[in-house]
């Protein structure tokens, strides 16, 4: 993966939870369904929205269903992914298939999904204008600088007319991909959660909708641009280390965030910014 600008802060916090992971593990070497029931289910997570998900899930939802719940928040993409690999946690929840799909085969894990659970629109922000069509000549517009998510952001930017992509180029698409750039935009990549922070540097920035979440930025009013839901792969998913699909504390957390309270919970505090995906 491309972590242009990873911080050794960020490193040494991701570090730091996975040696807290390792040390409260709940028994994550166990398999599938021999997994015991009667212990919690550790599951990584972004803040914002995924463990506020989840949070609501275990205080309205959980004891009822017999599901013990240990959440763990993080703010970086690999932590999740490697807790689950190296079984110092039971699932997580903060990504899309496509970069699953690409975290694997650059990473040799064998993590899969579950549930797709909801989808958070990408988005382009600015501080210094108020449509993509005001971006002066010359001006940086910063992009998340992992492979899929890159890909995403350049494809929301070609479809609203600021940039062309080569022919063939998909959700890995990087700024090599860009086959006419008529502003002359010069883009900045940069590790996911540092892209709202790095709006007063930037013209314009393409932020993750659980980051903007965070940055108490409104993804449904602040962004000039916004995904559509219609036909939409990036679904964020309930992901497991391959043979634990069957435990049965993760299915029960599955059917649980396919609920109709879950759904609620998403449409009454999220207005359109997290979409349920089921």
């Amino acid at each position: 993966m491309r972590n242009v600008l990873k911080t050794t802060a960020l490193t040494a916090t991701a570090a730091g939870l996975a040696l807290t992971l390792a040390a409260c593990s709940s028994g994550s070497s166990d398999s599938g369904a021999s997994a015991d029931p009667n212990k919690p289910l550790v599951v990584v997570a972004s803040p914002t929205p995924h463990a506020q998900v989840l949070k609501f899930v275990q205080d309205n939802l959980a004891a009822k269903a017999g599901l013990k719940l240990d959440v763990k928040e993080v703010t970086d993409y690999v932590t999740p992914n490697t807790s689950v690999q190296d079984g110092s946690a039971d699932a997580n929840y903060f990504q899309h298939q496509p970069y699953l799909d690409d975290f694997n085969k650059k990473n040799g894990t064998d993590i899969v999904s579950v549930e797709a659970v909801h989808l958070e629109p990408l988005g382009v922000y600015s501080k210094k204008v108020k449509s993509v069509g005001e971006l002066k000549d010359g001006a940086q517009v910063a992009v998340p600088n992992d492979a899929t998510n890159e890909g995403r952001a350049l494809k929301l930017l070609a479809d609203n007319g600021v940039i062309t992509l080569k022919d063939g180029a998909g959700t890995t698409a990087t700024v090599q991909d860009v086959a006419s750039n008529p502003k002359n935009l010069k883009f900045k990549e940069l590790e996911a959660a540092q892209l709202p922070r790095a709006l007063d540097d930037v013209d314009a920035a393409v932020i993750n909708g659980n980051y903007a979440l965070g940055a108490d930025l409104k993804p449904a009013t602040d962004a000039l641009v916004l995904e559509k839901a219609e036909g939409n792969p990036y679904a964020n998913i309930l992901a497991v280390k391959k043979g634990h699909e069957n435990d049965p504390r993760v299915q029960k957390l599955a059917e649980l965030l396919h609920s109709d309270e879950v759904k609620k919970y998403i449409d009454d505090n999220f207005q359109g910014a997290v979409i349920p995906a089921f």
